[in-house]
């Protein structure tokens, strides 16, 4: 908001300029009148709208038309004033005022003009009939007062509407709040009996407003929803500041996902727990951009239509939180949380959780949200090991391009009665650019292809380069489980490496399935993931490997008759 206003007065010779600027100020019409009034500095504390004002009187027998073009440039707002029994006095307005203003003045940047019809009590009729049609074909006046110097009639008004002018723009963008085309507002509208006002309503008080002179009314609706003076969300607004530390991580909490269920339900017109194409770009409508690209349904629980569920709704937000927080508060001003939930600002929908090694040092977390990274060499399986997350088989995946797969799948698990969700991250499998993301997480999987004798390898090296002296639990996952099992190229077999290095045995896995593959692999990383302490339980016992053996060869025949099966 600007600290400084300052108002131009310009106008033929003889029609007032001066006596309103002297009225104004000594609250009674002058028995003598100068050529022109010095300028004028009103305190902040002094004026309707807390700001210092500056009033110039323009006089051209006082002064040179480059100072007329100098003051034209600095005016913050341009009263034009015309004598109301003077019509050669409005006809200048267009042939000649507001051409030389425009003609000083940037295109993009033009001050507000306003017309102020002086010597009221020199006529017994309005000059409005013949003012409306210059108001209509000029955007840049924004209002016109008549008045009248010696009567005192309406003078503390122009220099009040004046001040609004710039403090408060009333450009043509003010008349554009809603769309003509879509939102048509209808002088009829009324309020229901319960007191809540309609849409139409809400908008034919402001179009009122508006047109009555009441800027401030509708600017202050305005800056309450975060808009500036360009009517644009400020940044203050949507990116409010929040502190995550290192080795925390963000999460919404039960308020946020209470708001974003509303949402949800709000969009959902047929009641099938899923949103359609339609409903999901009706959701984002407010939005400038589509939040949500090609690859949401590859990351998110959708149904048998590809539609993405409730559940994968509240997922996706919760992966847009737990990566870019910043990206998640834009999203929610968007939506209005902060009006809607009465809150200073989006963070309050955000929890920042407490720092890592706490949560090692207690053995206890207060997390909701885990992040597993995947690692595996190419064609490992690790794309089928994220979409069976997701409940889909080798049939039900979705078949995509390249700028719909994703990298990330994110889902609800259940552990010891308690929802969580775990995210999984396909990382890349070059091992020399393996990065520091790629690394932090709450457990690692490592997949490897049983059919592939070169396939383990991998998980092996970056077990024994990166988190072997960590403190993240690791998993390793044997899959294509429903394939024949052969001999690891490696200088251990995956089950010995696992016995040496204290690691669960291979978990066999296969999405090759009828049914929906099993999630029991997600709530045990799940778990993990929660409680890392546990994560070494039992794996020292000599019994524990003894029956991790035999499940390891009972595993392998039953790899070889179920590849027989399917090969005749």
């Amino acid at each position: 908001m600007m600290k400084d206003v300052r108002i131009l007065l310009v106008g033929e010779p003889k029609v007032g300029k001066t006596s309103l600027v002297m009225s104004l100020v000594r609250e009674e019409f002058p028995n003598e009148v100068p050529l022109r009034a010095k300028e004028i500095t009103i305190p902040a504390h002094m004026t309707p709208e807390r700001v210092r004002t500056h009033i110039v009187d323009y006089s051209e027998a006082e002064q040179t038309k480059e100072q007329l073009y100098q003051e034209i440039s600095k005016a913050n707002v341009i009263c034009i004033v015309y004598s109301v029994n003077n019509k050669k006095s409005i006809e200048k307005v267009t042939s000649h005022w507001i051409p030389l203003i425009n003609s000083h003045t940037d295109k993009e940047s033009r001050v507000p003009l306003i017309l102020v019809g002086n010597k009221l009590d020199l006529v017994e009729h309005s000059s409005m009939e013949t003012i409306r049609p210059i108001m209509n074909r000029y955007q840049d006046i924004k209002i016109c007062i008549e008045c009248s110097a010696k009567n005192l009639e309406n003078i503390s008004e122009v220099f009040s509407c004046a001040q609004k002018a710039a403090v408060h723009p009333m450009g043509e963008k003010a008349f554009l709040l809603f769309c003509p085309e879509e939102k048509k507002v209808l002088t009829g509208s009324r309020i229901p009996s319960s007191h809540w006002l309609v849409v139409a309503g809400f908008l034919f008080l402001h179009t009122l407003s508006i047109l009555q002179g009441l800027h401030e009314t509708v600017w202050t609706v305005l800056r309450r929803f975060g808009y500036n003076d360009n009517l644009e969300l400020t940044s203050e607004y949507l990116f409010p500041l929040i502190k995550v530390p290192p080795g925390c991580t963000t999460e919404l909490n039960h308020s946020a996902y209470l708001f974003l269920e509303s949402v949800f339900d709000k969009h959902d017109k047929d009641r099938d727990c899923a949103l359609s194409p339609e409903e999901v770009k009706d959701l984002f409508s407010v939005f400038p951009y589509m939040p949500w690209g090609p690859d949401v349904n590859n990351t998110v629980c959708t149904n048998y239509k590809g539609w993405i569920t409730y559940q994968g709704y509240l997922s996706q937000w919760t992966l847009t939180t737990y990566l870019d927080v910043q990206r998640s508060l834009e999203y929610l001003g968007y939506l209005g949380y902060s009006i809607i939930y009465e809150q200073d600002s989006q963070a309050a929908a955000v929890t920042v959780t407490r720092k890592k090694h706490i949560d090692l040092q207690t053995k206890r977390t207060q997390r909701s949200v885990f992040r597993c990274n995947v690692l595996g060499a190419r064609g490992s399986g690790k794309s089928g090991f994220l979409q069976a997350f997701l409940g889909r088989n080798l049939q039900r995946r979705i078949r995509s391009r390249e700028d719909q797969k994703s990298n990330y799948v994110i889902s609800t698990t259940y552990v010891d009665e308690q929802e969580k969700y775990l995210l999984l991250h396909e990382v890349t499998p070059d091992f020399d650019m393996l990065s520091e993301p790629d690394l932090t997480c709450d457990v690692v999987c490592l997949v490897y292809d049983v059919n592939d004798p070169r396939s383990f390898e991998y998980c092996a090296k970056v077990y024994e380069e990166y988190f072997i002296d960590s403190r993240t639990p690791c998993l390793v996952v044997a899959a294509k489980s429903d394939l024949a099992e052969v001999e690891q190229q490696y200088s251990q077999s995956p089950l010995d490496f696992c016995r040496k290095h204290k690691l669960h045995p291979p978990q066999p896995f296969t999405c090759n399935t009828t049914e929906a593959p099993s999630m029991d692999l997600y709530t045990r990383l799940t778990h993990m993931a929660m409680y890392p302490h546990m994560a070494q339980a039992d794996l020292n016992n000599s019994t524990f490997w003894l029956r991790a053996g035999f499940c390891a060869g009972v595993f392998a025949a039953l790899g070889f008759a179920v590849y027989r099966v399917l090969k005749h």
